[in-house]
């Protein structure tokens, strides 16, 4: 069973690898299907063309039931159900370019479904348009009727028509024929053709040209008149009379209309005749025009009318030029032209707006105070029915300037430039600006924007000299004095001199314990900064800032690691560094130390000394008690290394040998072991016998 269910699925595959569908409950294969046209996919027009669809079908003996459908460009246009195995037919009979596309053809059986590959049909070759015009003759804006025809051809077209090679109409049609309305605006003689494209969905294909009809047209015998009184010397205020009518008008079943204008403005229409009165416009040269119109016909009369002026436009001025806040004014309204022929200057009437916002003193001037913000005034001249206003003025009060202050921008240092500025809080601009040292003019600024600054760039050699300078504040135009400021006040900032670094004490009187002071002392404008420094050391020893123009580093317990050599550094806001001389600093040895060491001293000297009392006082009482006598001899005969020492005290004999004495130095009672006056070579158990005797040994 394995064996036939692997061979069936291999079988399986394989239909559908090779492209076949196979119906699961049904014994049917669709193996292959494709379209063919017949006899050729390029043929010319009004060619018989076949689509045949060939399926191969595998089945068993029953009747299936087949489902074709033929598409064109993607759509179906086609389709039929049947048992017939036979080829699938579709005629296409004297084929035209509107059956131009790509053709495929789909087979269904009981649900399963194949289609055939696209083929392409290319027909070629259109029929020669045909165009029709109802007469030959026609009068100016008479419509003409022309028809145009695409004998035979099918599918969608567009119908284009020309007037001497101009297209001039243009209409979408599905059937082989137009007929198109016009007017040929044009007298003379007009050639008019016409041509078609056939519309596709991929593609358009267009005609040739059609026959070419001429015609006439001859232009209308009516013409349009227009007339003006009075034709010349012509001012602002005289009355015009217009009229427009029609020349030749015979003709009453012509429906027309005229149209009386002035430049765009219309002023009066009429069936055949239009009669206007009116007041000549402003000044200018104006042109009237008399339109008539008989359909789409359009005919025009056209006549320019100069017009003198008889006074000018008004202008509106102000005195003063300038004016501030609640101040006096006057605004004066004048034409300054007036046609003396045709007008006297007291016929003039003059008119300020807003009304009554000043008051008027005589024709033409107005008297009042200004306001305290911007206000709009405009005017106008009336005279024989002209009425002129003039342009707008604008009144701005200006703000009266307050008192300039004056100050540094920045830091003043002495020898160096810096900015002074001045400075109104209030007043309106521009502001001129006027610099003054001792009262006399060294600098000017005009201030014409709110963020613009009046800075001026001096440079003082003597500190009092800050105080010379003074600034003026105007903003008139006439030149009146302005506000004076007040004298600049400014701290000036000294550089520094060179420092001077002293001690205290003084150099003799350092010594270990007592305090040191290091004073710097520098000239120039404080706040200063000094800092102390020991050679040798990148580092100061002390910094600090003062407001004075001295300053002391401290050292409360001096020592020995304090000596050596310092100098100190000065800085202020002139930003300049100064240094002082290299000082050297020796700290002596403490009193009390010197004290202690002669203490020392002394206190060995008098051991000494007393020693040396005691010793010597010694000697001298022993030679006046002692009578000693010294006597070397050999203590036998037999021996020449041994001696005897004898020492006779009082009565007493002493006997030494000669090994236990080293050193004699020939004073009487005295025995030394190299030293003199030393009793310590004697021994101690024999210091109180009257006499003894010490072998010695030579």
């Amino acid at each position: 069973m394995g064996p036939l269910l692997l061979l069936g699925s291999a079988l399986l595959c394989s239909y559908f690898q090779l492209g076949r569908v196979v119906n699961a409950k049904e014994s049917f294969v669709i193996e292959s299907i494709a379209l063919s046209i017949e006899p050729h996919t390029n043929v010319p027009r009004n060619t018989n063309v076949t689509l045949r669809c060939k399926i191969k079908v595998i089945q068993g003996s029953e009747v299936l039931s087949r489902e074709y459908g033929l598409y064109k460009d993607n759509e179906i246009i086609y389709n039929k159900t049947t048992s017939s195995s036979e080829d699938f037919l579709y005629h296409l009979p004297e084929v035209r370019v509107s059956n131009n596309g790509r053709y495929y053809c789909m087979i269904t059986i009981q649900g399963a479904q194949k289609t055939s590959e696209t083929e392409r049909l290319a027909v070629t070759g259109l029929s020669k348009p045909v165009l029709r015009i109802n007469q030959s003759n026609f009068t100016e804006g008479e419509e003409i009727s022309a028809w145009c025809s695409a004998p035979g051809e099918s599918g969608p077209l567009l119908f284009y028509y020309y007037d001497n090679s101009k297209e001039i109409r243009l209409h979408h049609m599905n059937y082989d024929t137009s007929m198109a309305k016009m007017r040929l605006k044009d007298v003379g003689r007009h050639n008019i053709h016409c041509s078609y494209t056939v519309v596709l969905k991929t593609e358009s294909v267009k005609s040739v040209e059609s026959n070419t009809v001429t015609v006439a047209v001859r232009e209308l015998s009516i013409t349009p008149v227009l007339e003006i009184s009075p034709q010349d010397n012509i001012y602002e205020g005289d009355r015009l009379s217009i009229t427009c009518t029609v020349s030749d008008f015979h003709q009453s079943s012509l429906n027309t209309e005229l149209i009386l204008s002035q430049e765009n403005l219309m002023l009066s229409r009429g069936n055949w005749y239009v009669n206007y009165s009116m007041i000549a416009p402003t000044s200018a040269t104006h042109t009237f025009q008399c339109m008539l119109m008989v359909g789409s016909v359009r005919k025009v009369d056209t006549k320019s009318v100069p017009v003198k002026e008889l006074f000018s436009v008004p202008t509106l001025t102000m005195a003063p030029l300038e004016v501030f806040q609640r101040e006096t004014m006057t605004l004066t309204c004048r034409s300054d032209r007036v046609a003396h022929e045709r007008l006297d200057r007291s016929e003039l009437n003059y008119t300020l707006f807003p009304v009554d916002s000043l008051i008027p003193r005589s024709s033409g001037l107005f008297f009042g105070k200004a306001l305290l913000n911007d206000f709009n005034y405009t005017c106008a001249a009336r005279a024989k029915g002209i009425e002129k206003s003039s342009k707008t003025l604008t009144v701005r009060p200006k703000v009266f300037i307050s008192t300039p202050e004056i100050s540094v921008h920045g830091r003043v240092i002495l020898g160096q430039p810096f900015q002074i500025l001045c400075l109104s809080v209030r007043g309106s601009l521009p502001i001129t600006y006027t610099l003054f040292k001792d009262y006399q003019q060294i600098g000017k600024a005009i201030v014409q924007y709110p963020h613009d600054q009046a800075l001026f760039t001096v440079t003082v050699n003597h500190t009092r000299e800050i105080n010379k300078f003074i600034c003026e504040a105007n903003n008139k135009i006439n030149n009146k004095e302005g506000v004076l400021s007040r004298a600049l006040n400014a701290t000036v900032i000294v550089p520094l001199g060179r420092p001077v670094l002293s001690v205290v004490p003084n150099q003799q009187d350092l010594s270990e314990g007592n305090n040191l002071n290091l004073i710097c002392t520098v000239n120039g404008t404080p706040p200063i900064t000094f800092r102390w420094y020991r050679e040798g050391d990148a580092q100061p020893v002390s910094t600090t800032t003062s407001d004075r123009n001295f300053k002391d580093y401290e050292v409360s317990v001096l020592s020995k690691e304090h000596s050596g050599k310092y100098f100190c550094e000065a800085e202020n806001r002139a930003n300049n560094k100064v240094r002082s001389k290299l000082i050297s600093i020796e700290v002596h040895m403490a009193q009390w130390k010197k004290a202690l060491i002669w203490g020392v001293i002394l206190l060995v000297v008098s051991v000494l000394v007393l020693v040396g009392c005691v010793l010597y006082f010694k000697s001298k009482r022993g030679k006046r008690e002692t009578a000693a006598e010294l006597s070397v001899k050999p203590s036998s005969p037999k021996s020449d290394d041994s001696l005897t020492v004898t020492l006779t005290h009082d009565t007493e004999v002493y006997n030494a040998a000669p090994d236990a004495v080293s050193f004699y130095d020939g004073k009487e009672g005295r025995v030394t072991n190299g030293t003199r006056g030393s009793m310590a070579s004697l021994p101690a158990d024999i210091s109180n016998r009257s006499s003894y005797s010490i072998p010695a040994t030579v």
